[in-house]
């Protein structure tokens, strides 16, 4: 007798999916709400500040091999986030001064970018310098990130990101909101009397989502306080699918591979969808103002 495949088997991992995009809809309104990370005084190491006054920012050489392979490599986060820009390796002076200014306005001496640039000696000499993390946690986890960098080198593989380690922020995409949503972590760490103990409580899968929410909620906060509607609506369309990437992974890890792909897939949908609703909203208040 031929055996008919069940349904409810393909339309379980469906289901669950759909309604986490339901959900997750509802956690992005919540959760990324504009809300400015406020710091009195960063806490930053002398000598690190005085080593990155050096060379605020700095730029990996052209590489067009090796920019292409990077470009290539970064196809699914442009699918993803649904931007052409993301993780292209070419990042203009419109995200350089994006990320300059933002650094400048939160006096946040101390925090280095790395625009497509490849250096773990020096990534090495800064996390020496970074004396706002006790030497054991310095030592062994921040070794090891520094080591994964040099390994899984961000200049091929993408992946912006701030290291709390090193101080440094990673940029390969030119997308001015991600590049202030990492340096919307860089202002959060800088307000921590630990920070390499907060590094670890919130590096994990689950537990990764508090800080997410916090760099999110401060680089729309930014961007509408800087009056700057383009910035905002790039916010909300890129920030809220990148949220819903670690809602569906911290979902599907609980869950296996099976029924963790549909919830991935849903939370990324569900942050399209949230990540939209807002932008209009705003075009229909900015359209309204000009009548009057």
């Amino acid at each position: 007798m031929r055996r008919h495949p069940a349904p409810i088997r393909c339309s379980a991992p469906l289901l669950v999916g759909l309604a986490l995009s339901l959900a997750s809809c509802r956690v992005c309104d919540r959760c990324l709400a504009p809300r400015e990370i406020v710091v009195d005084r960063p806490i930053a190491a002398p000598d690190l500040v005085a080593l990155t006054q050096l060379a605020p920012i700095e730029r990996g050489k052209p590489r067009k091999v090796l920019d292409g392979a990077g470009w290539v490599f970064g196809i699914p986060a442009k699918i993803i986030l649904w931007d052409r820009r993301v993780e292209n390796h070419r990042v203009s002076a419109t995200t350089e001064g994006t990320i300059a200014e933002y650094l400048a306005d939160n006096d946040l001496e101390h925090v280095k970018v790395r625009i497509n640039q490849y250096a773990p000696l020096e990534d090495w000499r800064r996390l020496r310098k970074n004396r706002t993390v006790g030497w054991p946690l310095r030592y062994t986890i921040g070794t090891l990130s520094v080591a994964a960098e040099a390994v899984f080198p961000g200049r091929l593989l993408g992946g912006d990101h701030y290291n709390p380690w090193t101080a440094t922020i990673h940029l390969y995409s030119d997308v001015p909101a991600i590049a202030i949503h990492e340096g919307g972590h860089a202002k959060d760490f800088a307000r921590r009397e630990w920070p390499g103990l907060y590094a670890v409580a919130f590096g994990l899968p689950i537990t990764v989502l508090y800080p997410e929410a916090i760099a999110t909620g401060d680089a729309l906060a930014y961007a509408e306080r800087h009056d700057e509607e383009a910035l905002v609506t790039e916010g909300h369309r890129i920030l809220y699918p990148a949220y819903g990437t670690y809602i569906g992974g911290a979902a599907g890890q609980a869950v296996g591979m099976t029924i963790g792909l549909p919830i991935y897939a849903g939370a990324v949908v569900a942050g399209h969808v949230a990540g939209r609703l807002p932008t209009e909203d705003v075009s229909e208040d900015v359209s309204e103002d000009a009548g009057d």
